[in-house]
């Protein structure tokens, strides 16, 4: 199984200030339709096909994988990224909170593994090496924020 987690902070010295309900508008466009905020021709499909109060379940195709997702909304604290169909099974969370000195962070944090892959193998291993660095899931994180800005400026975010 893989294991990994990063934080940021929402608003760092320099950028447009974000706040709470700004952050937690841009995580749930982002969980609605990634293609917004994911590299150009990353995310070549994604579609919600049910919705209700608590979840959404969107089916997308990221990176050349069809997958499907059963995703949680626990209102502006935390995202559940659920993976019911895919190369991954587990989940992936993406969670809003408060720091020791009242900063906003956003964290990201799964527990997964590969299907059909051996558990802990060279593809796990390959994979945790990746969410772990710099090209992982820390830069998306830091990719969402900025694309959140982008669109609050274009006056797109609620």
């Amino acid at each position: 199984m893989i294991y990994s987690t990063a934080t940021v902070p929402v608003n760092p010295q320099g950028e447009v200030t974000l706040t709470r309900a700004q952050a937690w508008a841009g995580l749930v466009m982002k969980a609605r339709d990634a293609r917004l905020f994911l590299p150009p021709g990353l995310c070549t499909r994604c579609d919600v096909v049910e919705e209700s109060a608590t979840h959404i379940v969107r089916e997308a195709t990221i990176a050349g994988d069809d997958l499907r997702e059963i995703i949680a909304f626990d209102a502006e604290n935390k995202v559940s990224f659920f993976q019911a169909t895919g190369p991954r099974e587990g989940v992936i969370i993406n969670e809003l909170f408060e720091d020791e000195a009242g900063a906003l962070q956003l964290k990201f944090y799964c527990y997964t593994g590969l299907r059909g892959k051996t558990p802990n193998g060279p593809e796990e291993q390959a994979e945790q090496a990746w969410m772990d660095g710099d090209k992982g899931y820390k830069s998306a994180l830091l990719s969402t924020l900025k694309r959140t800005r982008e669109l609050l400026a274009e006056g797109k975010l609620a």
